[in-house]
């Protein structure tokens, strides 16, 4: 009999926001599909959980993907996360999400929070309809074009960005959307130095 794809969500920064059932999902899983083994070594650590891990990540999606379904399909349980934050949210595991439903395999979501999510709550923006974009193009001419095609968006959209790539983003930003439009900047998000900040992006430009 088939074992089953469980999408487990972990905390996007706060520990102290694993859900119980989170915990409980990895320590009843067979194994664990981590998009970074270290990074979820250490909440295993903090959980008291030894469990084996595999990794998954954007450049072996076929090949390790493909061994994890073919486990799954064997009876065992499989557990995927990301390094933060729900699972296959502009991350890897749509891939093996698809692929499994696909395979008539049975997946499980174990949700909690959503880096996206959170954000838009605590924004001061419209939350009644948004755009999640996540990150957007390094191509020049592809971002370019992608923010040409959103600048009649009404709805409230949501970007993700490195730190060290936001000076940049914010410039472009500018240029498509006006120096007056509205923008609320969240980092280090249920952290020590969380910081939330509704400016507008002229504003935010000087900073």
């Amino acid at each position: 009999m088939s074992g089953t794809l469980y999408i487990v969500a972990t905390p996007i920064g706060n520990l102290d926001d694993m859900t119980p059932r989170a915990a409980a999902t990895f320590a009843s899983a067979d194994f664990i599909a981590a998009e970074d083994t270290r990074v979820t070594l250490k909440l295993l650590n903090h959980l008291g959980l030894k469990k084996p891990l595999v990794s998954y990540y954007e450049h072996n999606l076929k090949e390790r993907g493909r061994a994890i379904l073919e486990r799954i399909r064997a009876g065992e349980n499989c557990a995927l996360c990301s390094d933060a934050g729900m699972p296959a949210i502009s991350d890897p595991g749509e891939v093996i999400v698809a692929d499994a439903l696909a395979e008539g395999i049975k997946v499980v979501p174990v949700p909690a929070a959503s880096a996206c999510v959170t954000a838009l709550a605590v924004s001061g923006q419209a939350t009644g309809r948004f755009v999640f974009e996540g990150f957007l193009p390094t191509n020049l001419r592809q971002r370019k074009e992608r923010l040409e095609r959103l600048k009649g968006e009404e709805r409230t959209v949501i970007f993700y960005e490195a730190p060290h790539k936001l000076r940049t983003t914010l410039d472009d930003l500018t240029a498509a959307f006006g120096p007056e439009r509205s923008i609320t900047l969240c980092r280090e998000l249920t952290k020590l130095h969380e910081e939330i900040w509704k400016t507008t992006l002229g504003e935010a430009q000087t900073h």
